[in-house]
């Protein structure tokens, strides 16, 4: 098995494989659709916002940083298994398309969903105080 490529392809992050340890923004497949996120005022904010949360992440290092993409890696706490997290942000679209996956194993018990469900209220709850100000 091909590892997943790991960046932005045609505006577009890799697919989900078929296992169930993957969530996303742009796949197909239903059962692994998230929403993407709305941009908070301009590129460099919302940019500025998913770093922030990324930092505050326990066991997550950035790994790849440049003008439109994140690329960040959590570590699982007891048996050390590496997920890749992902971020596209669509300057076209205004819109920030993500990805979660885990590199190794099948089933990963709703982890990558579960993580990116709180990334996307916690991103949501700083855009709207970003907005207030």
């Amino acid at each position: 098995m091909s590892k997943p490529y790991i960046g932005v392809k045609n505006g577009r992050l890799s697919d989900c494989p078929k296992s169930p340890n993957c969530v996303s923004t742009q796949t197909d497949q239903e059962d692994k659709k998230m929403e993407s996120l709305l941009f908070s005022k301009d590129l460099e904010t919302t940019k500025s916002l998913i770093k922030e949360i990324l930092n505050e992440r326990p066991r997550t290092t950035v790994e790849t940083e440049n003008e439109n993409y994140i690329h960040a890696v959590v570590e699982s706490k007891w048996m050390k298994f590496k997920d890749d997290v992902e971020f596209y942000l669509d300057q076209k679209e205004e819109v920030v398309h993500f990805r979660s996956a885990s590199r190794m194993g099948y089933s990963d018990f709703g982890v990558n969903k579960k993580r990116m469900q709180a990334i996307s209220e916690h991103y949501e709850s700083m855009r709207r105080e970003s907005h207030d100000v």
